[in-house]
């Protein structure tokens, strides 16, 4: 399902897609849905830049090795302090010309049935306002933001369940520039969803985004590695070889000092019953920042799972191929759908490390990783 990798050894694979499918209502008749992620080790920040916050742990797996990470925020088991990242928000304004599709993609303009802008919606979401109170299992994580709820049950064991204030917090997001892509014929395309039918969605290259496009928007708006830039696009999917990615997150330079960012997509239900969440309003991007906080240097954490090489706490709840393991929660007038996180017990850690030795946040995985 998902593909994790090295810039250098994914470099030479990564080829342009989309040339010459502007009319096609499927080009890609073998889509499937994924995540990635990866780092580049040789873009490091300018010297001197301040240190996203992180902390740096360990435990024994089930195979009798030591398991070393680094995670974002301090140590749950050491303090009892709130940690809080900034966030920069970044809209991808994608435009298609009449050779590839005549339509503009536009989350800060582009709008919703309830009248909010995909940015309003976003914004608005449990993953960056405290307007859900998680409880799960009987036990109240607090009225919070998602991932610091889902982090919260991680090491509810390891001293969280007595620090309550320990917290992972995302920041009141500065919406920043919109970034304005003009997408040639070779690069992308509108075309109709190959995962989830029957509506629109833009296709864009997966290794000019992350080569050029985001590392040249970083640069050029002096963002720091202790900040967290988010790149939002709506209803376009990423390409390499194939179809479809909803979203990435990746590491410019390598741990303690890169900068790190995520990219995702914000995807319109398609109206048809029981259709695939992959996706659906803020799933990728629960997914992909529920993975840059448990894993935010890729190729750091190495855990000895079998269908992951990375502690990546997303990909392994995206087997149910109906749901992508997403969860609705109504705020307001609006369905969030948020996608349960494995906990490290799936990584083969003591399970009494997390809430009620549960493996997943919503308790809907029940067994370790492969090779544990």
């Amino acid at each position: 399902m998902n593909r994790r990798f090295n810039i250098f050894a994914l470099l030479a694979a990564l080829v342009v897609t989309c040339a010459n499918i502007a009319f096609a209502q499927n080009p890609y008749p073998n889509a499937r849905p994924m995540f990635l992620a990866g780092s580049n080790p040789a873009a490091a920040p300018p010297a001197g830049s301040p240190n996203l916050t992180q902390w740096n742990g360990s435990f024994t797996d089930l195979t009798h090795q030591q398991i070393n990470f680094v995670m974002v925020g301090t140590d749950p088991a050491k303090t009892n302090v709130a940690t809080t990242i900034p966030v920069e928000i970044i809209p991808l304004r994608m435009v298609y010309g009449s050779s590839n599709g005549n339509r503009t993609f536009d989350p800060s303009k582009d709008k919703l049935p309830n009248g909010q802008t995909v940015l309003q919606m976003i914004l608005a979401s449990p993953i960056l306002q405290s307007n859900v109170d998680f409880k799960q299992g009987g036990v109240d994580l607090g009225k919070t933001q998602y991932l610091d709820a889902f982090q919260r049950g991680n090491f509810w064991g390891k001293n969280v369940k007595k620090n309550s204030k320990y917290h992972v917090l995302l920041g009141k997001p500065a919406v920043m520039p919109a970034l304005t892509i003009k997408v040639p014929a070779s690069l992308g395309s509108v075309i109709t969803d190959p995962v989830k039918g029957r509506i629109k969605v833009g296709t864009y290259d997966f290794g000019t985004m992350m080569n050029t496009v985001i590392p040249n928007y970083i640069a050029k708006h002096h963002i720091k590695p202790n900040t967290f830039p988010l790149f939002v696009n709506y209803d376009t999917y990423l390409t390499s070889g194939g179809c479809c990615i909803g979203g990435f997150h990746f590491a410019l330079g390598s741990a303690p000092t890169a900068q790190t960012y995520a990219q995702f997509t914000a995807v319109d239900n398609s109206g048809i019953p029981n259709d695939l969440n992959f996706s659906e309003d803020v799933s990728a991007m629960s997914h992909e920042i529920g993975e840059w906080m448990d894993d935010p240097f890729p190729g750091s954490n190495i855990v000895n799972c079998q269908d992951n090489g990375f502690m990546e706490d997303g990909d392994p709840l995206e087997h149910n191929q109906q749901t992508f393991g997403d969860f609705p929660y109504k705020v307001g007038n609006f369905t969030y759908h948020l996608q349960s996180l494995v906990f490290l017990g799936y990584f083969g850690a003591p399970r009494n490390t997390s809430l009620l030795k549960w493996l997943s946040f919503q308790n809907d995985e029940k067994n370790v990783c492969p090779g544990q």
